[in-house]
C-alpha cells in the first residue's frame, strides 16, 4: 500500500509537468502504472523485427515465428505493452484485449534497401489504433536521412491525430544515412543525443533510443573533445530528451543473462525511464524469457519515476 501511495505521488508530480490531455494521461497512466513496474517506469515488449529485419530473427528461436508467443510472454511476464503493426494486432489481438496495452506502430519499412535513403511509410493510422484499443502509437523517424523532409511532414500529421484522439505518441528516434555515417555513425553520442532533442522538439511523448557510444573520429565539434564514459553518456541524452520519457534498447540478443541484467540497471541508473527488449527476451525459450523479465522488474522495481 505504501509503494502504491509513493507511486501515485510520483505519478501526480510528473504529470503535473506535462501538457496532457486527458485521454493522453488516461492512456500514459495504463502504462505506467497499471502494468509492467507499475511505478512509472516502463518494459516494453517490441514485434517490428519481422517486417524490419525480415524471418530471418527468428530462425535462433523458431516458435518465436508465432506472434502468440510473444504476447504469451507479454501477458506471463508482465510488461507495460507489446508494440507491433497494425496486422499483427487485427490477427493476433482478440484474446488479449485489456490484458497487455498495446502501442500500435504506424510505419515501417524493410531492410532490403540501403539505409542511405533511408524512410519509414505510414501503413496505419492514429484512427486505426483508436478502433483496435491501443495506448499509444509508434513511428519511426530517420534522423539525418536525406528523406528526413519527407518524414517530418508526415509525422506532422500523425502528432496532429494524436492530439486529436488522446494518443500517447512514441518515436522510434534513429540517425541513418550518409550524413550521419560521416559524422560518425548512428549509435555515436552525437547522433543518439541529437535524436533525442529532435524527440523532444517534435512533440514525442516517450522516445526510443540505443545506448551512445564513444565513437569521436569523425563526430562534429564539440563531441569530438568529450571524453566521458558510458555514464555520463546515456546521462547526457536522457538530459537532451527533457520531458521526453526516454526508453533504451536492448539491443541484439545477449546469451549471458547477467550482462543483460547489468545493461538494464545502467539505462535505469542513467535516468532512463524504461526499457525495450525484443530479441534479447523472445529469442530464449519461453520459461528463461519469463525468467529473465522477473529479473528485470526486480531491478525496475528500484528506479521509480
Amino acid at each position: 500500500m505504501k509503494q502504491s501511495l509513493q507511486a501515485l505521488s510520483k505519478a501526480s508530480e510528473k504529470f503535473s509537468q506535462l501538457s496532457l490531455s486527458h485521454g493522453k494521461r488516461t492512456r500514459l497512466w495504463r502504462l505506467l502504472y497499471g502494468h509492467g513496474p507499475r511505478n512509472g517506469s516502463l518494459l516494453v515488449l517490441p514485434l517490428d523485427q519481422g517486417l524490419e529485419h525480415g524471418p530471418t530473427d527468428f530462425f535462433p528461436n523458431p516458435p518465436a515465428l508465432d506472434p502468440e508467443y510473444q504476447f504469451r510472454l507479454a501477458v506471463e511476464g508482465n510488461f507495460s505493452a507489446i508494440a507491433l503493426g497494425i496486422g499483427l494486432a487485427e490477427k493476433y489481438m482478440a484474446e488479449y484485449c485489456g490484458r497487455i496495452p498495446l502501442i500500435l506502430k504506424l510505419n515501417g519499412k524493410t531492410n532490403i534497401p540501403s539505409d542511405a535513403d533511408a524512410t519509414s511509410p505510414l501503413f496505419a493510422s492514429v484512427e486505426d489504433a483508436v478502433r483496435i484499443g491501443a495506448d499509444a502509437v509508434g513511428y519511426t523517424m530517420y534522423v539525418g536521412s536525406p528523406r528526413q523532409h519527407d518524414e517530418i511532414r508526415q509525422f506532422e500529421k500523425v502528432r496532429q491525430d494524436c492530439e486529436r484522439f488522446g494518443m500517447p505518441l512514441v518515436l522510434w528516434s534513429y540517425p541513418r544515412g550518409s550524413a550521419i555515417d560521416a559524422k560518425g555513425g548512428k549509435n555515436s553520442l552525437y547522433a543518439q543525443d541529437y535524436a533525442a532533442r529532435v524527440a523532444l522538439e517534435l512533440g514525442a511523448d516517450i522516445v526510443k533510443l540505443h545506448e551512445p557510444n564513444d565513437e569521436r573520429t569523425h563526430a562534429p565539434a564539440p563531441y569530438d573533445k568529450l571524453q566521458e564514459d558510458a555514464g555520463a553518456r546515456s546521462e547526457r541524452v536522457v538530459r537532451s530528451a527533457g520531458r521526453t520519457m526516454v526508453l533504451f534498447s536492448g539491443g541484439e540478443k545477449n546469451d549471458d543473462d547477467a550482462a543483460v541484467l547489468r545493461k538494464v540497471e545502467f539505462y535505469m541508473a542513467s535516468g532512463a525511464s524504461g526499457v525495450m527488449f525484443g530479441r534479447n527476451m523472445w529469442l530464449r525459450p519461453l520459461d528463461q524469457a519469463i525468467a529473465l523479465t522477473k529479473a528485470v522488474h526486480e531491478i525496475m522495481a528500484k528506479y521509480p519515476r
